[in-house]
């Protein structure tokens, strides 16, 4: 019987645990719900193993269920990939390439350019560039490539360092005038703070980086999107903590100037992210490549211009 277990029904299996329920795969599918109720149905029957339990309101697998999941979900994987090594074009760069980026300036002023300038090179090349903060999986959100701010720790992807951005704590003179100058990371809990998702705050000592101090700042305002926050400390509204790449103009030009002398943020790694394949479509190799060379000639440039 086990010969005769249909490829398509174990694709809807893996495809409503990725999902979490039946109607999400079905309307991925472009199926009826009870088509993919019956495809389970049926794959149950000839393995002869409960794979799901349902109730009206929750879905979970059994340990069977998870098992098969698991294993069916990685050689699935291996089989599309070989079925895009067979039609891929090797000789030239076409095709989609679907982007997730962060917001703001690392989007719009760095990473867009930057597919801009591919396109340049690949008439080929469509490309779906989106913009946002939150954690997504490369596989269930249809992703190529992703490039976010922090630690990664996902092993089951390339994880590609990009940028080590310097980051600063500042606010505008106007505000500062107005509230006094903090001394010490504690004395903000006493300060208007401009926050993104983070709002706790790690320091440490310049002259002595074993010292460190985090604080949980209380945020007037909250926003994912760097140029807010900018926009925000600008206008006197509090201290801001973001990448010095945001803002290297505002703080030369004495807009908006460093809080703290004697303390530090470390720095954080900008990277870009995608799938641990052993097969790449070409346009992905390609676009790899690609940034790989246009994100060592900004670190260069950055080198060459730091005192």
């Amino acid at each position: 019987m086990l010969n005769k277990v249909n490829l398509d029904d174990i694709r809807s299996f893996v495809l409503i645990a990725q999902q979490g329920n039946f109607t999400k795969a079905a309307e991925v599918l472009s199926v009826s719900r009870s088509h993919v109720s019956r495809q389970i149905s049926a794959l149950e029957k000839q393995m002869g193993v409960t794979l799901l339990i349902r109730t009206t309101r929750t879905l979970r697998l059994t340990e069977a269920g998870k098992q098969f999941y698991q294993q069916c979900e990685a050689a699935l994987g291996q089989i599309d990939q070989a079925l895009l090594a067979a039609v891929d074009d090797t000789e030239e760069v076409r095709g989609k390439i679907r982007i997730n980026c962060v917001g703001g300036y690392l989007g719009e002023e760095v990473v867009s350019p930057m597919v801009c300038e591919f396109m340049t090179h690949h008439p080929g090349i469509e490309v779906n560039l989106e913009f946002s903060s939150h954690h997504i999986d490369l596989i269930s959100d249809e992703f190529d490539i992703a490039f976010r701010m922090g630690k990664l720790d996902d092993a089951g992807y390339v994880a590609k360092r990009l940028l080590s951005l310097e980051m600063a704590t500042l606010a505008s003179p106007a505000y500062l005038k107005c509230h006094g100058l903090p001394e010490h990371p504690k004395d903000l809990i006493n300060h208007r703070c401009i926050t993104g998702s983070i709002k706790k705050w790690h320091f440490q000592q310049k002259n002595t980086p074993s010292q460190s101090y985090s604080v949980q700042v209380n945020g007037q305002m909250e926003s994912k999107n760097g140029r807010v926050l900018l926009k925000a400390a600008l206008t006197g509204n509090g201290i801001i903590r973001v990448p010095l790449i945001y803002c290297q103009q505002e703080v030369q030009r004495g807009e908006l100037q460093h809080v703290f002398n004697e303390w530090t943020i470390p720095n954080v790694e900008f990277s870009a992210i995608y799938h641990r394949d052993r097969y790449q479509p070409q346009r992905l190799r390609a676009f790899i490549n690609f940034m790989k060379d246009y994100f060592e000639q900004i670190e260069k440039k950055s080198l060459k211009l730091s005192p």
